[in-house]
């Protein structure tokens, strides 16, 4: 065997070990049962999941959410992108609400599909998701032409709250807010006192912290009312101007309301409101049963395979299967590798990425058999076959390829789960079913010296 053969399978072998090394995290995580999952730290678990094959909606269970964007209060200005910002809003809020994988896409207009695979407290992602998140600071109205609660002044409004000074439920306030939450840098969560609950502290921004500085300075002994989406949170006295850019919201939050409140602070308000037009819910049971579908359907439709190219090509299909098995598992460890998310249709597409490997093998067995039917030696029949099989391997494989780009480009969701695996699976089988098994025969015929071939 010539030092380029003995490269070629070191190659071989090292990219299966690594595909290996790559899919033992999945082995491992997928394998322990619930009290193993429970005795091991959050953390360290988190950790486990990020570093497995990610699972789609389909297979892990999960949340799908259809979402219009209401542009119907929206300048022709505003409304121009507000779909594809809203977008981002909430891509942002699920990233840090902790969902692993989560898939934002446009449909249509003014719509966008939410899929939240392994989702926990459905619930509280929908009230994340959906939250406007419109901050206001505006100054309780004072004074004889602040009117009262019952027959409010002009200029001002009134506002439910959560609960302040006195035990009072509503709020007089100003209606022109001294500023919005757009200039907030950052938000944190803090414990604050027993009857306070949780507290979120913000940061101001450079335009933010003038403002506030401003109005502070101006409204000492004055109250501020901290007002979300037209609810009062809390209303505090200004005891002295705050120029240092930062302040503290309270309203007897718990940990996760405070944790919710400063992730959509951080994030930014919505453009618009939010309406939910479909939702469906895929429980953990359905995805396991579709798990056990799929791979029984797999295993018995590759079985099939594995035993027709056994009888039919005898040593032949030995090679064959050996380079199937690799293929298997170099498109497992690129999932792996790169984060990709395997679903239902991905299944499917390593179901249909069998197929076409095995294709490929029978093309250039097949040849091979015409050129030893020939008289050809081994050498000559493996140097013509594989010659003359290579141009409708890489004609039918490279127009599947193009396709595979194509429903990745314009498909949604399942769709883009499919191609993504074909076109993965192409790559594989092209570097197996032609690379691996040539580097086999070549092997055999020099190496080894073989003067005839099983096939």
């Amino acid at each position: 065997m010539s030092r380029t053969d003995q490269g070629k399978l070191l190659g071989v072998v090292l990219v299966t070990l690594l595909s290996l090394w790559q899919l033992y995290p999945s082995y491992r995580f997928y394998t322990m049962t619930l009290a193993q999952r429970q005795a091991i730290e959050p953390a360290k678990l988190a950790q486990m999941r990020k570093r497995a094959i990610h699972l789609g909606l389909d297979l892990q269970g999960g949340m799908q959410l259809l979402l219009e964007v209401d542009k119907s209060r929206l300048s022709a200005a505003e409304s121009k992108d507000a779909v594809e910002r809203a977008r981002e809003i909430i891509n942002n809020r699920i990233d840090q609400f902790g969902v692993a994988e989560p898939t934002l896409q446009l449909q249509g207009s003014d719509e966008i599909v939410v899929q939240l695979p392994g989702i926990q407290d459905p619930q509280r992602a929908k009230d994340l998701i959906g939250r406007t998140a419109l901050l206001e600071f505006k100054f309780v109205a004072e004074g004889p032409q602040a009117g009262t609660i019952q027959n409010p002044g002009p200029g001002t409004q009134v506002l439910p709250g959560l609960g302040g000074a006195g035990g009072r439920t509503q709020y007089l306030v100003e209606k022109r807010p001294i500023m919005t939450g757009d200039v907030i840098a950052d938000a944190s969560v803090r414990p604050g006192s027993v009857t306070e609950g949780m507290a979120v502290d913000f940061v101001l921004d450079a335009r933010g912290s003038k403002l506030f500085g401003d109005a502070t300075t101006q409204g000492v002994h004055r109250h501020l009312a901290i007002v979300l989406d037209g609810v009062v949170q809390s209303a505090p006295e200004i005891r002295e101007p705050i120029t240092g850019g930062r302040g503290q919201i309270t309203g007897r939050f718990n940990f996760q309301e405070a944790q919710d409140l400063a992730n959509v602070l951080r994030n930014g308000a919505l453009p618009a409101p939010l309406k939910l037009l479909e939702e469906r819910t895929v429980g953990p049971s359905l995805g396991k049963d579709s798990i056990r579908q799929g791979t029984i359907s797999f295993a018995v439709g590759s079985l099939a395979v594995v035993l027709f190219m056994l009888i039919y090509y005898r040593g032949g299909g030995v090679i064959a299967d050996v380079a199937l098995f690799v293929n298997l598992l170099l498109i497992l460890g690129a999932f792996a590798a790169f984060g990709f998310t395997l679903t239902l249709p991905g299944i499917a597409g390593i179901v249909l990425t069998v197929g076409m490997a095995v294709d490929a093998n029978i093309l250039i067995l097949e040849r091979m058999r015409e050129e030893l039917r020939l008289g050809k030696s081994v050498r000559g029949a493996i140097d013509t076959g594989y010659e003359r099989a290579w141009n409708a391997i890489f004609d039918s494989n490279i127009t599947t390829f193009l396709s595979g780009l194509i429903l990745f480009q314009f498909g949604t969701g399942p769709v883009r789960g499919f191609a993504v695996t074909l076109c993965v699976g192409i790559l594989t089988t092209m570097a197996t079913a032609v690379f691996l098994t040539r580097v086999v025969y070549d092997w055999l015929a020099i190496g080894r010296r073989v003067t005839t071939v099983s096939i």
